[in-house]
């Protein structure tokens, strides 16, 4: 019978060794298989990513790759962009502080007005895209 203890003694590690074998008919296969793949690959028959063949028309999937590509999809809309709305809003902070230390508590009525006024025509331009595609 063991007696509890505070201190833990490590067990002996086990050695244990994983027998390889080599086989030279299954690799002469793998590299005739890759030589034809690559072969293949070159001529356009198969795709190079995950060995798949094309089509004879040529399509592929348009969603392949489009995580690891690192372009944007284009907006259909100037409004719609991201880098434009962040544009924008610094433009807009940024007029608002030196505005607020030019004209004082003023300007912040100016910007009130001035972004409703924006936002309207905007809506205005909305609906109207809206009305003219029923």
């Amino acid at each position: 019978m063991k007696l509890p203890s505070i201190v833990r003694i490590a067990n002996p590690k086990r050695f244990s060794v994983t027998p390889r074998h080599y086989d030279p008919i299954k690799d002469e296969i793998e590299q005739r298989t890759s030589a034809i793949k690559k072969e293949l690959e070159e001529e356009g028959i198969l795709s190079p990513e995950n060995g798949s063949t094309v089509l004879s028309t040529g399509y592929q999937s348009s969603i392949k790759g489009a995580f690891r590509k690192k372009t944007r999809a284009k907006s259909s809309s100037l409004f719609e962009s991201s880098g434009l709305l962040r544009l924008l809003i610094f433009v807009v902070l940024l007029g608002g502080l030196g505005g607020y230390l030019y004209l004082g508590n003023g300007v912040l009525y100016y910007l009130a007005y001035l972004s409703m006024g924006i936002g309207m025509l905007i809506l205005l331009k909305r609906l109207k895209g809206r009305h003219k595609n029923e």
